[in-house]
């Protein structure tokens, strides 16, 4: 399997040590495997569940979570303001895997992925020589 963000290698932004640590508004995640599984935690903050949504087409994952601004902003005379608010998405290339047992939960400002692997099935077939 081939989780590596789309953009990896494609990305022209020199400052990010050719594709390795995301953008600053990217959703940061680190991807582990372990036993049958693999597993992807997203961080969120400031996110709801129903912010965020996941969907998986043609081999690729894609999170996405949006953001709308404060309503009440004309008020606000701001000094700095750094908080985000729009889209933003991550894409991962799955490879081999059960997408459709693909799993999610939220908790604490993280989004846990479970993406099961697809069970290995020898192929293999003797041929014999005559």
């Amino acid at each position: 399997m081939n989780l590596i963000p789309r953009s990896f290698f494609f990305d022209d932004d020199f400052d990010n040590s050719f594709g390795l640590s995301p953008k600053r508004n990217d959703m940061k995640c680190d991807i582990y495997e372990e036993g049958s599984d693999y597993h992807i935690v997203m961080d969120t903050p400031g996110y709801d569940k129903k912010d965020i949504s996941i969907e998986v087409k043609d081999g690729y994952l894609t999170v996405k979570a949006s953001k709308k601004s404060e309503e009440n902003e004309e008020n606000k005379n701001y000094i700095r303001r750094e908080r985000f608010y729009g889209e933003m998405s991550r894409t991962f290339a799955l490879g081999d895997v059960d997408a459709e047992n693909i799993d999610a939960k939220f908790e604490n400002g993280a989004l846990h992925i479970t993406v099961p692997k697809k069970e290995v099935v020898d192929t293999t077939k003797k041929i014999e020589i005559k």
